[in-house]
């Protein structure tokens, strides 16, 4: 009995406490003379990685959930329509256009095209429709009306998507601009090699390359690192795979590699 009641005393919470009352002497727990062991220096840093590991663990989860959200999001607005514009091949250098027909309709039976929409999702009641003809020879200011052209009354549309978003976007600007009674009566167009009907006011290579790539890379990098470091640090497969292979590489033959994976999988040695 003696011998257990000293034993659970040594595990007792005192133990945690510096006594400065000589060797032999005794106080109460609560006590002025017991003053209680100040952390060592090891042990801050084990804690303050814990709660770094925790809350970096939190952000980076977060982080990995919105990736797959933005992803899914940029593939309608952004991933598809820049694909479609690539298939199309517009020309490098813009064409000669001029307005033939402008309509401006009400009422959804009347709208099944527009030149402009603002909104990507959204059916719209009121639309402007405009027709151009075109002249596939690059554009050049203060030049003539040509007197013929290589085709008539084509739909033009504001961008390959034929929408988009204020302000970037707004119809009645763009209707009276191309239009509009100080419309111009030839202006530069963008005209697509593989779909001859198509005609747009604005496409720009490099935007458009630029708008796909960064909407494929962000959010993969994204996804990708934080699966990663949160695999690492959580997964225990992946952090004793990590540290077999740091230890195989200090072996120089492949027997010793093989007999330290040998070793490794060997259940006896989980200790922990």
């Amino acid at each position: 009995m003696s011998t257990m009641s000293r034993s659970r005393t040594s595990l007792s919470p005192a133990t945690s406490e510096r006594s400065t009352l000589p060797m032999g002497a005794s106080a109460e727990p609560d006590s002025p003379e017991f003053k209680p062991l100040e952390p060592t220096r090891e042990e801050l840093l084990t804690h303050f990685f814990e709660r770094f590991k925790f809350y970096t663990s939190l952000c980076l989860g977060t982080s990995a959930i919105l990736a797959v959200f933005a992803f899914l999001f940029l593939i309608p607005f952004v991933v598809e329509p820049a694909i479609q514009t690539i298939l199309a091949e517009f020309a490098p250098e813009a064409g000669i256009c001029a307005v033939s027909e402008h309509i401006y309709a009400e009422t959804l039976t009347n709208c099944t095209w527009a030149s402009c929409r603002e909104g990507c999702t959204t059916t719209h009641t009121k639309c402007h429709k405009i027709r151009v003809n075109l002249a596939r020879r690059p554009f050049e200011e203060n030049a003539p009306v040509p007197n013929e052209w290589d085709a008539t009354d084509l739909k033009f549309l504001i961008n390959p998507e034929g929408c988009g978003y204020p302000p970037r976007v707004n119809c009645s600007e763009f209707a009276s601009d191309y239009a509009g009674k100080k419309a111009p009566k030839i202006f530069p167009c963008y005209y697509s090699m593989t779909r001859p009907e198509l005609v747009v006011a604005r496409y720009s290579w490099d935007t458009t390359i630029r708008g796909l790539i960064l909407a494929l890379v962000l959010p993969t990098t994204v996804f990708v690192f934080s699966l990663s470091v949160l695999a690492y640090w959580h997964c225990h497969c992946c952090d004793r795979a990590c540290n077999r292979r740091v230890h195989a590489e200090s072996f120089a033959s492949k027997e010793d590699s093989k007999l330290l994976c040998e070793l490794d999988e060997d259940p006896s040695d989980d200790v922990f």
